[in-house]
């Protein structure tokens, strides 16, 4: 699977996790360049503090529009430390 905004490849595994119709990737797999931390957090009540990445590809930013769970609950642990991506973030194979 393949992450890509503003034409450019930001994340790529063979090994992502598909919880709520979202592919999460491992964090190791994402292009670290194009990743800034933000602020910004918010709570899902089954799987705990999300926190978010600001993309930034050829000098575009996209605000908060990558999300990962560093500690989750033991419903969530298969996507800890695992990225997922929304606001125009393309997922494909």
């Amino acid at each position: 699977m393949k992450a890509i905004w503003n034409d450019q490849v930001i994340a790529e595994s063979d090994n992502t996790v598909v919880v709520e119709n979202n592919h999460y990737f491992p964090h190791e797999s994402i292009k670290k360049e194009f990743f800034k931390v933000s602020n910004t957090h918010t709570v899902c009540p089954w799987k705990g503090q999300a926190h978010y990445y600001t993309i930034e590809v050829d000098g575009n930013q996209n605000q908060d529009a990558a999300w990962f769970y560093p500690e989750v609950s033991e419903l969530a642990k298969g996507i800890k430390n695992h990225v997922a991506f929304w606001k125009g973030v393309t997922v494909t194979e």
